[in-house]
């Protein structure tokens, strides 16, 4: 049985993960969810559900105004060529459904069955929102309070430019030295 809200809160606080949520309609895009801005304050994610062509599953969190090339991103992050995984295969690896993906739900895959990739342009954020494992609701945390979090629900997330604007930082930054 997939953890629920209420499971994901007590353990956020379990880790001594100080948090906040904030009550909303059902929020499906980023589009409907940029109606919030302004009331939620921090970094605003998205949350890709992607599988590999020869079967990895990963999720991939950005900030949601990044611009993601998934014809590329399986070279970045050392895979074969990515999709989107199925609303199916969502629910059974992360027990969410499409609309609710977010790393909260690594609470739900134990065996760490999926990758994790948190992009560097996100992770310069002091705090991140989350969906708390449904869309009715968003989930503010500090941002190095995600890496413990994913780190005890057994998965090590990489940390990677992986957003376009996360890319042309990177080589701003190493055409600086």
């Amino acid at each position: 049985m997939p953890a629920t809200r209420d499971d994901l809160l007590q353990r956020l606080e379990s880790l001594g993960i100080a948090s906040t949520t904030v009550e909303h309609p059902p929020l499906f895009t980023v589009e409907e969810s940029r109606a919030l801005r302004g009331r939620i304050p921090g970094g605003h994610t998205k949350n890709l559900f992607l599988k590999c062509k020869k079967g990895s599953l990963w999720l991939v969190v950005a900030l949601e105004t990044a611009t993601i090339d998934l014809k590329s991103l399986h070279k970045r992050i050392g895979s074969g060529r990515l999709s989107f995984g199925s609303g199916a295969l969502l629910e059974e690896t992360l027990g969410v459904p499409a609309g609710s993906v977010t790393p909260f739900a690594l609470i739900n895959d134990p065996d760490a069955k999926v990758g994790v990739i948190f992009d560097t342009d996100m992770m310069r954020q002091d705090r991140l929102n989350f969906h708390p494992l449904e869309n009715t609701a968003t989930t503010t945390i500090a941002t190095p309070d995600l890496l413990a979090f994913a780190r005890a629900c057994g998965h090590e997330p990489a940390v990677l430019a992986v957003s376009e604007e996360a890319l042309a930082a990177e080589a701003q930054g190493a055409g600086a030295t």
